[in-house]
């Protein structure tokens, strides 16, 4: 079992940028992909970002390419979703997931429906 407590988000300006977290527990998260997805009220779920394993090979939603980054550190059991250039739009819950897929692929990681961990989510509003 994993635990996942995300924290971060907030309230920010169009323009600015948050820094979120994912903190792991239970397990280390060295043996997860680990992804970012979002949900604003009255849509389904999202995905944002994935990374995998190894931290060397990522996903993004082309909404969010060039504006967002994730980032794991292992030895810290944490996962990082670093938002730039935020907009109105980006405004969510966002939550953190975690799974032990037995392969890195895009049709995978990018499906909320393979995840078997969540964390309780964080609030992120983008005021225009």
């Amino acid at each position: 079992q994993v635990q996942l407590v995300e924290s971060g988000g907030g309230l920010v300006q169009a323009g600015g940028s948050l820094r979120l977290s994912c903190a792991a527990s239970g397990r280390t998260i060295s043996s997860y992909v680990m992804a970012w997805f979002r949900q604003a009220p009255g849509k389904e779920r999202e995905f944002v970002a994935a990374i995998n394993r190894s931290g060397g090979s990522t996903y993004y939603a082309d909404s969010v390419k060039g504006r967002f980054s994730i980032s794991r550190d292992n030895a810290k059991n944490t996962v990082y979703l670093q938002m730039n250039s935020l907009k109105p739009e980006d405004t969510a819950v966002y939550y953190c997931g975690a799974d032990d897929f037995t392969a890195w692929r895009s049709s995978l990681a990018k499906s909320s429906n393979g995840y078997d961990y969540w964390g309780q989510g964080t609030q992120v509003t983008v005021s225009s």
